[in-house]
């Protein structure tokens, strides 16, 4: 058999699609046959997303590997074609990491296991699709086909808002669709040949004010699905009423489509309107961590607490996009991986939690670590993870768009100053808000009417093997991150040339920085 040319790709992201379709004609009563039918379809699938980087992916290959392209409406150049780089290739290893990790800590699920497990395995092909087509129109339909089990599960398996955070999720996002289909029809029918292949796409002439509206219409799309301030406000309310494995998958791999959009779309396709919004993107990033963290003291509410310390830390990536350096571009996608595990971890510990107390009020907790001591370990190591303790996962990320921003000469050195200033003032902030967290839920004296109510057993072996294995990763990386960073720094170094040379002060000798004024591009 020739591995080199069977459809890896395609086969990884059709196999859990298809498994979620033989779920309704499984022999099943309570629920057991369903979910461990589900957890080993994920485990195959994400042992098979293992394998095929491992034996068929080239680190120092930049370009898309892995490609295939199969017409589907060959009159409009429409094709399924799929295709993974530097930039995706460690979402989909991630996306297949924490979807398998989500459906184990959905083992309690008892309402509607079928349909639950169902929107489960059709989301993580839905998602894996995101992060590998390379086809424009192909690329909308999954982006908006993964909406809907998202809406379902906050819908039926949320708390007591579901409904209104599910409905305000789905107006955001697909509202922000809108303007991802607008953007990519106009670009595929932009000049004499209309085309909806992403490299082809890319590789079109687009004059500068075309680009600038293009970059915007993009931009508003992806910063609902980071998020981005002002269009966060979906992402507190989904978090408020989410269950665990659907906190998961919000905080682990949704916010990272976006992210990744702007990577690919945004920054690939339109490095000049790029260099325009670059400072755009650092102040929005900024806005992200001050605004955020600050929030985030004020919450009274331990999901919604959690989900606004999200947002801030995730401002970290949009600040490394519009860096100019090869290290800020870096950070970035380890934020992002980084992220996806930490977020992960301190949501399944706040449904864990929540299991225990019942309650979210951290004005009714207190003491409970005197009874759940392993809980309480695991809560502060994740809290400590989440804050870049050093030999942490989070703080080489941060530490990179740090030094990345720092050093680039695309911008003014005071511009440098403010904004580094900034960023470490939301570092500041992180520990105070989270420290104070875990000393509110377990330090302190136990709330008598909490423990007289409610048995504070402690973490079972299922949920310290969850926290395991996403801790494995975020120490591992922390403590050596070129194990990650090798996967797509060719990707990364080659995307950053490509936004230097749109900016010609950049390439010249004779001016070293930018003001923080967009560039003048009209002799390139």
């Amino acid at each position: 058999m020739n591995t080199a040319n069977f459809p890896w790709l395609t086969t990884i992201i059709l196999l859990p699609i298809a498994a979620s379709l033989l779920i309704p004609f499984l022999p099943d009563k309570d629920g057991k046959t369903v979910r461990w039918y589900s957890l080993v379809v994920g485990l195959i699938d994400f042992a098979l997303i293992v394998w095929t980087f491992y034996s068929q992916y080239d680190f120092a290959n930049p370009n898309l590997q892995l490609v295939e392209s199969y017409p589907w409406v060959p009159q409009l150049d429409l094709n399924w074609s799929v295709g993974v780089d530097g930039l995706s290739m460690p979402l989909v290893i991630l996306t297949g990491f924490i979807t398998t990790l989500a459906m184990l800590a959905a083992w309690p699920v008892t309402l509607k296991p079928r349909l639950f497990y169902f929107l489960m395995l059709a989301m993580y092909g839905g998602q894996i699709a995101v992060f590998a087509v390379q086809d424009m129109l192909l690329f909308f339909l999954v982006w908006e086909l993964e909406l809907i089990p998202v809406y379902l599960l906050l819908a039926i398996w949320g708390g007591k808002k579901r409904q209104y955070a599910a409905t305000k999720f789905i107006l955001y996002t697909a509202g922000g669709s809108l303007f991802i289909l607008v953007a990519a029809l106009t670009m595929a029918f932009y000049g004499d040949t209309v085309t909806f292949d992403m490299r082809a796409i890319a590789a079109k002439d687009y004059a500068l004010n075309f680009q600038l509206w293009v970059y915007a219409a993009f931009l508003i799309a992806y910063a609902v699905k980071l998020p981005i301030f002002p269009l966060h406000t979906w992402l507190p309310d989904a978090h408020g009423e989410a269950t665990a494995p659907v906190h998961m998958l919000l905080a682990g791999i949704l916010l990272k489509m976006g992210g990744y959009a702007l990577f690919r779309m945004n920054a690939g396709m339109l490095p000049d309107a790029h260099a325009y919004f670059a400072p755009v993107l650092v102040i929005l990033g900024v806005v992200n961590i001050i605004y955020a963290a600050l929030t985030s003291f004020a919450q009274r509410n331990l999901k919604r607490k959690i989900a606004y310390s999200s947002i801030s830390h995730m401002g970290f990536v949009v600040i490394g996009l519009a860096s100019f350096t090869d290290l800020g571009l870096n950070g970035a996608m380890l934020q992002m991986i980084s992220h996806g595990m930490i977020g992960a971890s301190l949501f399944f510990l706040v449904g864990a939690t929540y299991d225990r107390t019942h309650t979210l009020m951290l004005d009714e907790m207190g003491g409970v670590g005197q009874k759940m001591q392993k809980m309480f370990a695991m809560w502060t190591t994740c809290a400590m993870a989440s804050l870049a303790l050093p030999g942490m996962s989070g703080f080489v990320a941060e530490l990179m768009v740090f030094v990345g921003f720092a050093n680039s000469d695309a911008y003014s050195p005071t511009f440098k100053i403010i904004v580094v200033f900034l960023m470490a003032v939301g570092v500041i902030l992180t520990p105070i808000y989270l420290l104070s967290m875990l000393r509110e839920i377990f330090y302190g004296p136990e709330n008598k009417e909490l423990v007289s109510h409610e048995a504070l057993i402690d973490a079972e072996p299922r949920e310290v093997f969850i926290i395991a294995c996403l801790l494995v990763p975020i120490i591992g990386i922390g403590l050596y991150p070129k194990i990650l960073t090798q996967v797509y720094d060719a990707t990364t170094i080659q995307l950053t040339e490509r936004l230097r040379d749109s900016v010609p002060t950049l390439v010249s000798q004779e001016s070293p920085t930018l003001s923080l004024r967009a560039p003048d591009l009209s002799h390139k």
